[in-house]
Formats: structure tokens, C-alpha cells, sequence
């Protein structure tokens, strides 16, 4: 298949060349990214390096579509179940540990799969940011938790379209732990949140699923009904059962954040699932939106994915 022959070519062409390859696999919730980083890190011996700002809680395992154990079929991951849900994690946090993560699979002499649908945290390694050291400002960060609490995410986010609308334009108003993160920062430099491109470090392969619309709408549809009947309703009760404030950001991803009004009283269970699509097939529009600014990327029309796992 062509595919696997370029990619082949491009590891030859790596190895050849002294560079240091990374493959890319992106595209949005619900594309078949993840059994595509699988086909392909058991073909080229490599490793796989989640890229989903969500997949690092711990306990949010069916809201998240994080891969269990048993199906990662021997292939190692990374950056899974790293912190807790009330736990902060920043793309600082998650570029310094993706790079310790790749130069171990470099040094097992193996080939890094960074397979992921957060467009920031793909970014981050692929353009090398070098974002800004600034401690955090705990003060104002006090303040604007507070200004989240009695006025909303929106409104937060609004805040930052004010000061810095580039950087508002890349996080979503419900990112509220991003959101106040870049207004910190915004604060205390004084000026825009620029997260500079630095040197590329690696030779990048990227390959992207893409499907139809309607199609990923029906894709998305169905695996919503397939976590609620994995229980994706006691996974947030046990959540809150554990202590995991509501109100955290980590607790705004999509399905918890809905069930959780359910559990409040403040929608019905229907309108709860309904609004888990919709949120969803919304979130997965954005993540087009992003990734069809990245050039070079090998995309896979979706109705031939099934055709590229058997190859």
C-alpha cells in the first residue's frame, strides 16, 4: 500500500540522513486515529505518544475514549493516566514530557507515534514552541477563578479576546484552565501570549483521517451511545463521589460536563446525551478547522481506513 511504502521511504530517507523522524497521526474526535497509530506502530516498531489534553486524566477513561490496556495490543504508550483530575497540566507540561518520551523511544531504537486530535499539544512539538517562563501568578489567578465562578466561562474568555484575541482564537471558552493560564501570562509579561516557533527537532510524517461530514456525525453519534452503555454516567458519579469538584476544568470535557448538569438537575438525561453529540460533532468541526491549516499531510478518506488496517 502506498501509504506504508512512503512512510517506509521516510524512515529509510531518516536513517540515511541522520534526522530524527516523528510520525503524526491527527484528525478529529471519532476519525479512527486511534486504531491507525496502532496499525502503524506495530508495522514500523514504534511507540505511541497520546497528544489529547484529556487522555492524561487519570479515572476518565470511557468520556475520554482513552484506549485500555488490553487493546493497545503490546504496543507502549505514553503520556495516558499521567495526572489527576485537579491536578494542573500546561503544554509546558506536556511538551517537556513528550520530549522525554520521544529520546526513550529514541534510545530503545524505536520509531515515535504522536497520535493525537488537541491541535495545541501537536503544535507544540511539531513547530517547537518555546513558551514563555513565567511562574505562575497565583494572585491573579485567584481573581480570575473567582471572576470564572460568578460570571462563567464565556465571559472569561472574553476577557482574553480583549487583551489577546490570536491566543483566545486557539483555546476553546471552555478550556477555562488554558484560558486563565494565557490571561496570567498575558498579565505578567505585559504583551501577547506568543508561543515562538523555535528550530524543527524532527522530520515529521503526518497522516490525517478524514471522513465526510455526515459520515463523522454518524461516527460521533454512535460513539456516544457506545460510552453511555459502557457507563460513562457512573464514571462522572464516581468522579464526584471521589472528591473531583465539578467546577475543575479537567471536568468540563465533553460527557462530563453534561452529565453533570443532569446530576444537577439543570437538563433531562435525553437532553444531556443530545447535547454530548452536539458538543461533540461542534468540537470536531473546530479540529478540522485547525488541521486543515497544516500542510503535508497524507490524508486518508475514511471509507478506505478499514482497507489500510488490513493491509
Amino acid at each position: 500500500m502506498k501509504l506504508f511504502d512512503d512512510i517506509r521511504q521516510f524512515l529509510l530517507e531518516c536513517e540515511q540522513l541522520r534526522k530524527r523522524p516523528l510520525i503524526v497521526i491527527l484528525g478529529p474526535t471519532a476519525s479512527g486515529k486511534t486504531s491507525l497509530s496502532l496499525k502503524i506502530a506495530r508495522d514500523f516498531d514504534g511507540e505511541v505518544i497520546s497528544a489529547d489534553s484529556r487522555q492524561i486524566y487519570k479515572y476518565m477513561d470511557i468520556g475520554t475514549d482513552k484506549i485500555p490496556g488490553p487493546s493497545q495490543q503490546g504496543v507502549r504508550h505514553h503520556l495516558l493516566d499521567i495526572v489527576n483530575p485537579d491536578e494542573e497540566f500546561t503544554v509546558a507540561d506536556f511538551k517537556r514530557q513528550t520530549m522525554k518520551a520521544v529520546n526513550e523511544i529514541y534510545a530503545r531504537r524505536k520509531v515515535p507515534v504522536l497520535c493525537g486530535g488537541t491541535g495545541l499539544y501537536l503544535n507544540a512539538v511539531i513547530e517547537n514552541y518555546q513558551i514563555p517562563q513565567i511562574p505562575p501568578q497565583y494572585g491573579l489567578r485567584q481573581q480570575l477563578a473567582q471572576y470564572y465562578e460568578q460570571h462563567g466561562a464565556t465571559a472569561l474568555h472574553q476577557m482574553l479576546i480583549e487583551r489577546d484575541p490570536q491566543t483566545a482564537a486557539r483555546i476553546h471558552p471552555n478550556n477555562v484552565r488554558y484560558v486563565i493560564r494565557a490571561l496570567e501570562i498575558n498579565y505578567a509579561g505585559g504583551n501577547q501570549k506568543q508561543d515562538s516557533k523555535g528550530e524543527q527537532l524532527f522530520s515529521v510524517f503526518a497522516v490525517g483521517v478524514e471522513w465526510p461530514r455526515d459520515e463523522l456525525y454518524e461516527r460521533i453519534n454512535r460513539r456516544v451511545e457506545d460510552q453511555i452503555s459502557r457507563g460513562l454516567l457512573n464514571e462522572v458519579k464516581t468522579l464526584l463521589m471521589k472528591g473531583y469538584h465539578e467546577k475543575l476544568p479537567a471536568m468540563s470535557s465533553l460527557g462530563y460536563l453534561e452529565l453533570v448538569a443532569y446530576l444537577r438537575g439543570e437538563k433531562t438525561y435525553e437532553q444531556a446525551i443530545e447535547d454530548i453529540r452536539k458538543n461533540t460533532r461542534n468540537y470536531a468541526k473546530r479540529q478540522m478547522t485547525w488541521f486543515r491549516r497544516y500542510r503535508s499531510v497524507h490524508w486518508i478518506p475514511g471509507n478506505e481506513l478499514d482497507q489500510v488496517l488490513a493491509a
